[in-house]
């Protein structure tokens, strides 16, 4: 007779696995586009810091004048930094769905030939005791 609780025993193992990986695999992505976010996040803050105490400073509309053009190329520097931070983040998360495509791809490829060969050999077993 088939022991049908064995079959299901090995495919949940197997989905879990799977699973398992898939979630290891999302959140390494989502770690390190936390990571990629909040230093870009810490670098934009620290020259913004640095120019308003530069800023600050600044007594007449002459020292304003002199300043102004150095206010917005930390503007210009901070946005570039933080949309290379996102195209980075866009480009680790498609990289990371694709593996975990792959991972599903294999379990499903894994658990077509398992029925495959599972109706096989039932075929097999029916045809013998039929003669």
């Amino acid at each position: 007779m088939y022991d049908y609780n064995e079959t299901f025993s090995k495919s949940a193992a197997q989905f879990a696995d799977v699973a398992a990986n898939a979630n290891r695999l999302a959140l390494e992505n989502a770690e390190k586009v936390f990571g990629l976010h909040l230093a870009a996040l810490e670098n934009n803050v620290n020259a913004t810091f640095a120019f308003a105490n530069e800023l600050i400073s600044v007594r007449d509309a002459e020292g304003l004048k002199a300043v102004w053009p150095k206010g917005i190329q930390i503007a210009r520097t901070n946005v570039e930094r933080s949309f290379g931070a996102t195209q980075e983040a866009f480009a680790d998360s498609v990289k990371t769905s694709e593996a975990i495509g792959a991972l599903a791809k294999a379990q499903y490829e894994q658990a077509s030939s398992q029925v495959k060969a599972e109706v096989a050999k039932a075929a097999k077993a029916a045809s013998k005791s039929g003669k």
